[in-house]
């Protein structure tokens, strides 16, 4: 389990195909060493299992299922990742729960930039709108933010200086491809209504 707090930014050091996935290799010189092997940690708000320490750089696997369902398929040598390791029982709950399993794919689809603030509109699957409610909880890439505006198949959120500067939302351009996690209790909240609603 995760809170949508970013801790850092990991460089992506390597990729390489291991058939049917493939090893990431991510630099993170703050706190690899504190790592160990079996550690679930949340890239790009996708859990992974660390599977090798090395030093500095850290090694995970990542299968079929979840390069086709995340945006961690298109990573290369050079990119940069959203790093967050789980969270401790007794952790302050800055942002939300977050699971690590993503739900889809989005699509920045406008970005309006005010001075070092910044409104970004996200284009999503129609099924996750019921999941969504203004002023509500979303992970975009692992950051938890805040939805402001939700339509049929978009919604906005407003991004600080802080999370703009910290994140990797801060670099992301128009077309741009983020891992959404919708909010685990409005989840369940749909799937306790669901037999209502057919009835």
């Amino acid at each position: 389990m995760f809170t949508g707090i970013v801790e850092a930014l990991g460089s992506v050091v390597e990729v390489l195909a291991r058939p049917p996935g493939r090893r990431l290799v991510l630099s993170w010189p703050d706190a690899a060493a504190e790592c160990r092997i079996g550690e679930s940690l949340a890239i790009n708000g996708c859990c992974l299992t660390v599977v090798a320490v090395c030093g500095e750089l850290l090694e995970f696997d990542a299968g079929p299922e979840t390069l086709s369902r995340t945006n961690l398929g298109e990573l290369a040598s050079g990119g940069v990742v959203n790093v967050e390791r789980a969270v401790r029982v007794g952790d302050r709950l800055g942002g939300h729960f977050v699971s690590g399993h993503v739900d889809a794919v989005g699509t920045l689809d406008a970005r309006q930039d005010e001075h070092d603030w910044s409104t970004f509109w996200f284009r999503m699957p129609a099924s996750l709108g019921s999941q969504m409610a203004s002023k509500g909880s979303i992970a975009i890439d692992g950051v938890s933010l805040t939805l402001v505006d939700v339509e049929p198949e978009r919604f906005s959120v407003q991004l600080i200086p802080h999370t703009l500067a910290v994140t990797t939302l801060g670099r992301l351009a128009v077309g741009g491809r983020v891992n959404l996690e919708t909010d685990l209790l409005a989840k369940y909240v749909e799937a306790a209504i669901r037999p209502t609603r057919n009835s």
